[in-house]
């Protein structure tokens, strides 16, 4: 058992076997005072360790690592697991004092080596920088091996030595070096795993755990051909290593790749693996210790053991996915957030934290950001990379993933970690199709499913976030090719709706809730503000039909209508539409309404006779302007409309055609693509005076009929430049004002 005073000067907390009590309650967290942790604690690993210093007072860090999960014991996980700070002081454990005995024994590589090895150091990866990644997975696995060998194993095995990973630049030597304190390997295994290309150690070491029914998931390394990525960078690779057997002498293997190695006896050998990288000229890089330090926070953040550079501590951020919930606070998922947006003044609205097993083994983290994104933020990516990493056992597969989510959701800052990812040999590149498209469809739905439920939990907070990303969720909708998908997308949506009061919003699925009987269309219409819409000749046609109608300010909204049309068996129906005024019966019966008592009836309306001879005397005088001039009683305040069928994707075709040739189409072009029908209102006061001066001063009745018409174009934003008008409008003013 490893105790501690409460006056002690140094603590020795090593590799301490499973459950076995520590009854030490006076570690260090603050300016070398002691505070009391409460309840001893067992540990399910013997991965456990604090570095001895003589001096408590002179430490700066000391840290406390478990590679699985610390409980008390009343059975509560340790609050921090992986990583527990409390303080230690930076060190190093490469020395450079192996030296080999004798003479090198010239050995020639196995399978194919020479054409082998060229593709495997020359055409594996697509880039060079992941050969860090690839041998800190190899020196976590040595690590992983010689935890799991002490825990098994009878033979006597020094139990003081700290699980760490240890790398050195040197510019001045042009070298990269790495240590590990892991497994180690003998001759034998040097000439076995190192002498023969792809055969996986790891691998070989997972089958016969499996076969004991003890099989351990952290080992990394599958193929066998990640040591040799080395040689994509490197001139001349030496690795110098040894077992922790108290018998086992170290050894150097040493090879400039091509077809041959070499192997001797060393002395002054430490147990573990050293790996020495004579760097070539053009990647002299990698021995400049900024640009190491960003591979590794950018492949190896999340490394299981403490991974040092130079003697400082790299991996200080925990893998939260690894941990469960409960045991993370809002201060950890916050340091977690700003560590994947770097950015250290950034703050989240909403994280999910989500697991699984089945169908998939999926272990995830994802955060959205507070701070809404700028138009060059919205744009940038649109290529498929979004802000979330893949991850397989804690070690980077791909940093800003392209398949893992669809494009829409690359707002997302996260990591997906999953054992069941099919990779080829460099790690790098996806296989399956259909099992990362299976992971893509869960997470997916998991992510929309997670936003209704905030939906409903906290609406303002939702809003707040809809708005932000808005943008986002619409092209979600655009760029599914299914149906189904698009429906499922569409759930976030929100709109104001003509039953609501300003300000507040509704999704398609509440409005369906509130649909009268007999209803079978989700109506809809555009407009850039509710004034606007409200006061639209459109909705004024079925203002008094008592039904319900979405307000849609957003121009791209009306794409993501036309895109959308259905929702939930509902077709999406636009006021604008043409088929839309012959779907309600006229609500008027008379002509006329009787007037006072001995007074003459007052004439409201256009007779049918006069109305036909206007429309008649109309279409004539527009001409190509128009397909048909009809009349409707469906307006009140609005003396005229246009109707044209799907008018948003008229909308959307003239806004595409005046960007590309502003001077436009002809009227008669217009025509024959629109079929615009120009609606007057039989009732108004306007077309009761025009249908009576197109007789008495038909140079002015032709001057008010344009003008109605360009006002109802304007009206159904089917006008992209109204300066045209200015001067038919002027002569119009002038002619009315000529008779006062």
């Amino acid at each position: 058992m490893a105790t501690c005073s409460k006056t002690c000067s140094s603590i020795l907390l090593r590799n301490i076997s499973p459950l076995k009590r520590i009854s030490c309650r006076n570690y260090t967290r603050l300016n070398s005072k002691l505070t009391n942790v409460k309840g001893a604690a067992s540990f399910s690993t013997n991965l456990l360790y604090i570095d001895k210093t003589p001096n408590l007072s002179s430490c700066n860090t000391w840290r406390l690592y478990s590679s699985q999960t610390a409980t008390s014991e009343e059975g509560k996980s340790d609050e921090n697991q992986a990583s527990v700070d409390v303080t230690e002081e930076e060190k190093s454990i490469i020395e450079d004092n192996e030296k080999p005995v004798g003479n090198f024994d010239q050995h020639e590589f196995q399978a194919e080596t020479a054409e082998l090895l060229n593709i495997v150091a020359k055409s594996l990866y697509s880039e060079n920088e992941v050969f860090i990644r690839e041998i800190i997975s190899n020196a976590s696995d040595a690590l992983e091996k010689l935890r799991y060998t002490r825990l098994t194993s009878q033979e006597a095995m020094a139990e003081d030595v700290p699980l760490e990973i240890h790398i050195k630049t040197d510019k001045y030597n042009n070298t990269f070096t790495i240590q590990d304190t892991g497994i180690g390997l003998s001759r034998e295994d040097l000439t076995n795993n190192l002498g023969t290309i792809a055969r996986s150690g790891s691998k070989e070491f997972l089958k016969n755990v499996s076969e004991k029914g003890d099989a351990n998931s952290s080992i990394i390394g599958q193929f066998g051909v990640g040591f040799y990525s080395t040689f994509m960078v490197g001139n001349e690779v030496t690795v110098y290593t040894k077992t922790h057997d108290p018998d086992s002498k170290g050894h150097c293997w040493k090879s400039k790749g091509g077809v041959s190695y070499e192997i001797t006896e060393a002395e002054s050998v430490k147990p573990g693996t050293k790996i020495v990288v004579l760097l070539k000229p053009d990647c002299r890089q990698f021995a400049e210790e900024d640009t190491v330090e960003k591979i590794i926070s950018k492949h190896s953040a999340f490394v299981g053991f403490p991974v040092r550079l130079n003697g400082k501590l790299l991996n200080t951020v925990q893998p939260l996915w690894t941990l469960e919930a409960k045991d993370i606070d809002e201060d950890q998922h916050l340091k977690f957030f700003r560590h994947l947006s770097a950015n250290d003044s950034e703050h989240y609205m909403y994280k999910l934290f989500y697991k699984t097993d089945a169908p998939l083994n999926i272990r995830s983290i994802f955060y959205i950001s507070e701070q809404r994104p700028t138009i060059l933020e919205m744009s940038k990516d649109t290529t498929g990379r979004s802000g979330v990493s893949l991850y397989s056992r804690k070690v980077l597969v791909q940093h800003k993933t392209e398949h893992l989510l669809p494009k829409w959701l690359r707002f997302l800052r996260g990591v997906v970690d999953s054992e069941d990812i099919p990779l080829n040999l460099s790690r790098e590149l996806l296989q399956n199709s259909a099992l990362i498209s299976k992971m893509r469809e869960t997470l997916t739905s998991r992510l929309i499913k997670f936003f209704l439920d905030q939906s409903k939990r906290d609406p303002e907070k939702y809003l707040q976030f809809f708005r932000n990303y808005k943008l986002f969720i619409t092209e979600g909708v655009l760029a599914e090719d299914m149906q189904e998908k698009r429906e499922e997308v569409a759930q976030l949506l929100r709109y104001e709706s003509s039953s609501l009061p300003e300000g507040e919003v509704t999704g398609l699925k509440d409005y369906i809730k509130r649909m009268k009987d007999g209803q079978r269309n989700i109506f809809y219409l555009c407009a850039p503000s509710r004034n606007l819409a409200e006061t639209s000749p459109y909705f004024e046609a079925l203002k008094g039909k008592d039904v319900e109608v979405l307000f849609c300010y957003d121009p791209y909204d009306e794409i993501t209508m036309l895109q959308l049309k259905m929702y939930d068996t509902k077709q999406l129906f636009s006021l604008e539409n043409e088929v839309l005024a012959d779907m309600f019966q006229p609500n008027k019966d008379k002509e006329s309404k009787p007037g006072l008592e001995n007074e003459p009836v007052v004439t409201t309306q256009l007779s049918e006779s006069q109305g036909k001879d206007l429309t008649d005397w109309a279409k004539a005088a527009l001409d190509v302007k128009v397909t048909d001039v009809k009349v409707t009683d469906k307006l009140d305040k609005h003396p005229a409309m246009v109707t044209v069928w799907e008018m948003g994707s008229v909308r959307h075709f003239l806004k595409s055609q005046y960007l590309t040739d502003p001077k436009g189409l002809s009227e008669a072009e217009r025509t024959a693509l629109f079929k615009p029908t120009l609606q007057l209102n039989a009732s108004h006061p306007v077309i009761l005076k025009l249908s009576k001066i197109k007789n008495a001063d038909e140079n002015l009745g032709k001057k008010i009929l344009e003008q109605l018409y360009d006002n109802a174009m304007v009206s159904a934003g089917l006008v992209e430049d109204a300066r045209p008008m200015i001067n038919r409008l002027n002569d119009l003013l002038s002619d009315v004002l000529e008779k006062h």
